[in-house]
């Protein structure tokens, strides 16, 4: 490699590197310090934690293999999320007991480590450069991950508090009536599925392969709010034929009866959102559903939810940027304006969107060699595929093979509903 070329490719990196790192610090500037300790649920993670864990990977995996000593003796133990083969690890449901270290010692570890980042892939020879860059870029983007839980463990936590305190000021969407949502057919074939080799992905997009799809349609937009009320007021939550064994369960157990964070205040329903609490906005695309509460309500509607092959391929018609993403700095989804051309809208930002694929390995798939390989391939039981990112997911961080995945109860995460029915129906 000529010196040219490995100071541009480095200084490439270094830039990414601060500013994927600058972003989680800009998300909690909002918060005051008695926000950072909160844990509300099993599920949610303080924002403390998400600061110390992404800076954790970075020392972990990045910097202890070159031989550079850890900051705190400590901070390997309290700050591992799940990584069995690189020790114990604080128990998940516990980590909002941690008053120390302090936030203050937490945004030191954070600057520690990247001053020692910096310092080491300055330091290093093309070769080494090129051994590194694979992990370096996978904690990028595991960071990336981090700044949408981030937000989305902030909103939880916020929605527990009777306060209803505010993240920050967001807009309130346009009230113009959303267009019919209208079918957009596929011819289906037998289709290549999975990472195609350009830029990044996770281990759990490959490899790619073939899928065989009979002829399907996918509704055009996103379910609205409107939409979901309808089958609220049908009594959606009451009939047991529309929904699945352990989803009933849940609404059982639990008392659903509309979507997490809404409410039904002085004569009117009303959302919780990280722009504090505010009227629904009926035309916009419903959102914080279950996968349980997404089936119920296509069964409802005489559909069903896409597969996850069937997505992706549809995918394929539509460009990226369309979508709503962390970097407008909406926070919530937009509806769908205008007349409908023929074409899919909402297919990405806006919010997640549950499939019927439960998430499992592609066919030939083995995990990543080493600790890195517990990151994706250890959850491929009892979860469901999502698709597509939502308003809080970084723009560059979202591509069609992406594969998200949750347990089918999770509610708390900015999921919707696309609609999908076989081409006969």
């Amino acid at each position: 490699m000529e010196p040219h070329e490995k100071t541009s490719e480095w200084d490439s990196l270094l830039v990414r590197y601060q500013m994927v790192r600058q972003k989680t610090e800009e998300l909690v500037a909002p918060l005051v310090i008695e926000d950072y300790g909160v844990q509300t649920m099993a599920d949610v993670s303080p924002p403390k934690w998400h600061l110390s864990h992404t800076t954790w990977f970075f020392e972990t995996f990045v910097l202890a293999p070159t031989g550079v000593p850890q900051f705190h003796p400590h901070y390997r133990y309290l700050f591992n999320s799940y990584y069995e083969t690189v020790g114990q690890f604080w128990p998940r449901n516990q980590r909002g007991w941690l008053s120390r270290p302090t936030v203050a010692e937490v945004f030191v570890y954070r600057h520690a480590v990247d001053e020692r980042i910096e310092k080491m892939l300055r330091g290093l020879s093309s070769e080494d450069f090129r051994d590194i860059l694979p992990t370096v870029v996978l904690g990028l983007n595991h960071e990336q991950q981090h700044q949408e839980l981030l937000l989305t463990d902030i909103l939880y936590n916020f929605s527990v508090n009777p306060l209803k305190p505010l993240y920050r000021e967001t807009r309130l969407g346009d009230k113009s009536p959303p267009p019919e949502a209208q079918w957009i057919s596929f011819a289906g074939g037998l289709q290549p599925i999975g990472y195609d080799g350009r830029g990044f992905c996770f281990d759990n997009e490959t490899p790619r392969h073939q899928e065989w799809l009979d002829p399907y349609q996918l509704q055009d937009r996103l379910v609205t709010n409107e939409e979901f009320l309808a089958f609220m007021t049908d009594g959606g939550y009451e009939n047991p034929a529309l929904w699945l064994s352990a989803g009933w369960q849940m609404v059982q157990e639990f008392g659903w009866k509309a979507p997490l964070y809404w409410s039904f205040e002085d004569g009117e329903w009303c959302e919780f959102s990280l722009g504090g609490m505010r009227p629904i906005s009926w035309n916009g695309p419903v959102q914080h559903v279950s996968y349980f509460e997404a089936d119920a309500y296509a069964r409802w509607a005489g559909a069903r939810l896409p597969r996850e092959s069937e997505w992706e391929v549809a995918a394929g018609s539509v460009s990226v940027d369309e979508g709503t993403f962390l970097d407008s700095r909406r926070l919530t989804p937009n509806a769908v304006k205008g007349a409908t051309d023929g074409r899919l809208r909402q297919m990405f930002g806006e919010l997640w969107q549950w499939t019927q694929s439960s998430y499992s390995p592609y066919p030939g798939y083995y995990p990543t060699s080493g600790a890195l390989g517990e990151y994706n391939g250890k959850f491929m039981s009892g979860q469901q595929v999502l698709r597509g990112g939502s308003c809080v997911t970084p723009a560059d961080h979202i591509r069609p093979t992406y594969r998200n995945f949750f347990p089918p109860n999770a509610r708390w995460q900015f999921s919707g509903i696309r609609l999908a029915r076989d081409a006969h129906d």
